[in-house]
This record gives structure tokens, sequence and C-alpha cells, in this order.
């Protein structure tokens, strides 16, 4: 009896943790997305948004970041709650996830390079970066973010789902479940040239405005506003890549500690890591940018008074 007992209270509180845990990511994480969502609809709520090049590429940025964040939290919720999914509906998540991961540091050169022209070559700047060709970079973005994935699948035939027992994963759905030898090596060089190139570009950018900005003829205010904006974008890259190297170092931690360790652990970097970085670009932008901070601030007083209302009246 004794043992039963323990065993049942070992049991609920286990039960107990893991929905205090859940309720701790999962509430953040849903005021993060109510943000980024109102920020969305800021930046289509104005015609000044729609056709400055910037704020179609802040858009792309958040769009993507907002929809990895909905799909980091369904996965997290899914692997808290020790859901075993198929490897298919693992799989198309898994490469759902990919898509948008790319997207954020893809842009965020994209963006660099704008205010690097912006500063650097201000009389040709509306001719260079102008509506059409922000829609063919934002186009490139995501064929080349696709194509990669469209690689990671066809590397899959290399994985053995022969030798499975099951269509019935035997852990949680992280990508690196579903890696073969070949698909693990090229995932590895992918994200190096990635991360790489964005770094290099950026830096880059950032080197350009400085020279830029002890010329006469640039203004100082907007150069040093544009090299402070990129200093942020190199700290978004940053925490971009630290997101790619989440699932590997959850797997080497699940070995040398138990699970109620792992999940606290798991937790702490899941807010670090995926719940904070991308509500960044909202907070970033949302509060420096001149343009978009009345409007923001606007809507969300009157969605929160308008919760408020709803609430109070019967």
């Amino acid at each position: 009896m004794s043992n039963a007992s323990q065993t049942t209270t070992t049991i609920v509180r286990g039960l107990l943790e893991r929905v205090i845990f859940s309720t701790l990511t999962t509430v953040p994480c849903c005021v993060f997305l109510f943000i980024n969502v109102i920020m969305l609809f800021t930046l289509r709520s104005k015609p000044v948004f729609c056709e400055t090049s910037r704020y179609i590429l802040l858009y792309n940025l958040l769009f993507a970041d907002t929809v990895l964040l909905a799909l980091s939290q369904l996965l997290y919720i899914i692997s808290t709650c020790r859901l075993r999914l198929t490897y298919p509906v693992c799989g198309f998540l898994v490469m759902l996830t990919n898509v948008v991961t790319d997207i954020s540091p893809l842009t965020l050169v994209v963006m660099s390079l704008e205010r690097y022209v912006a500063v650097c070559y201000p009389l040709r700047h509306a001719t260079i970066i102008n509506t059409r060709n922000t829609g063919v970079a934002i186009g490139v973005v995501w064929t080349f973010s696709s194509l990669n994935v469209f690689i990671q699948v066809l590397l899959l035939l290399d994985f053995p789902f022969e030798d499975l027992e099951s269509e019935r994963m035997k852990s949680f759905c992280v990508k690196e479940m579903l890696l073969g030898p070949m698909s693990d090596h090229y995932n590895k060089a992918y994200t190096c040239f990635v991360f790489i190139s964005a770094s290099i570009a950026i830096i880059s950018s950032y080197i350009g405005v400085m020279i830029a900005a002890r010329s006469a003829s640039t203004d100082k205010a907007s150069a040093d506003k544009v090299r402070n904006t990129l200093l942020l974008h190199l700290v978004q890259l940053g925490l971009s890549l630290s997101s790619t190297m989440h699932n590997p170092f959850l797997i080497v931690i699940s070995k040398v500690v138990d699970m109620t360790v792992f999940i606290r652990i798991q937790i702490v970097v899941y807010v670090c890591i995926f719940i904070f970085p991308r509500c960044l670009s909202a907070l970033i932008y949302g509060i420096r940018d001149q343009t978009i901070r009345p409007i923001l601030v606007y809507h969300l007083c009157c969605r929160l008074k308008l919760r408020a209302k709803a609430e109070v009246s019967p």
C-alpha cells in the first residue's frame, strides 16, 4: 500500500508539474502571438506600410516569426504531453518549421542591404529599393528556403523506414529523429552556409554604413540609427542561430539527466531561445519606429478595451 501510494503521489506530482510548466510557457507565448498579430495587422492598416520596402520586409520577417512561434509552441505542447506522433505527421510539421526558420536570417540579410543602400546610396535608393524589387527579393527568400526543404525531403529517402516497427514515433518529434547520415551532413553544411553568409552580409553592411557616416554628405543621425538597427539585426541573427542548436542540445541533455530535470531545462531553453527571439522583431520595431509606434499602441489599446468590455458584459 505504501509503494502504491508513493507511486500515485509521484504520478500526480509529475502531472501537476507538467501542467504548471506548460501554462508558464503557453501564457507568454499567447501574449506574444497576440502582439505579433496586432503588429501584422498594423503593417497592413496604412498605405505607407504597404508601399515602403522596409515595412514590407518587416511584415515578411514578422509573419515568419509568428508562424514559427505557433509551430514551436504546438510541438512543445505535444512533447510535454508525451504524445507520440506518426512519422509522416512529424515530418510535415518539421518541414513546415524548417521553411519559416530559414526565412528570418534570409530576410534579415535583405533588410540590412536595404538599410545599407539607404545610407550609402540615398539618391538611388528609390530606384533600387522599390516595391517590385522588394517583392522579388521576398520571393527569392521563400523559394530558397522551400528549395532547401525540398532537398531535405529527397534526402529522407535515405532514412531506414523499412526498419521501423511502427509508423508511430517512440520519442518526441524533433528534426534530428528524421535525419539519416546524408541528410545530417547536409543539414549541418546548409546551416553553416546560411548563417556565415548572413553574418558576412550584415557585418559588411555595418562597416559600409560606418564608413559612409564619416562622409560630410551623410546625415549623421540617420547613419547612427541605421548602424544601431544593423547591430540589432546581428543580435537577431545570433538568436536565430541558437534556435537551430536547440534540439541537439536537448537530445544530449536527455541522456544524462532524469526526466524531471530535463523538462525544467527544456522550459528554460525554450523560453530563452524560441519565445523571446520571436517577439523581438515586434518589440524592436514597434517601439523604435516613430511611424509604427502610435498606430501599434492604438490598435493594442483598442483590442484590450474591446476584450475588457466583452468580459464585463453579461
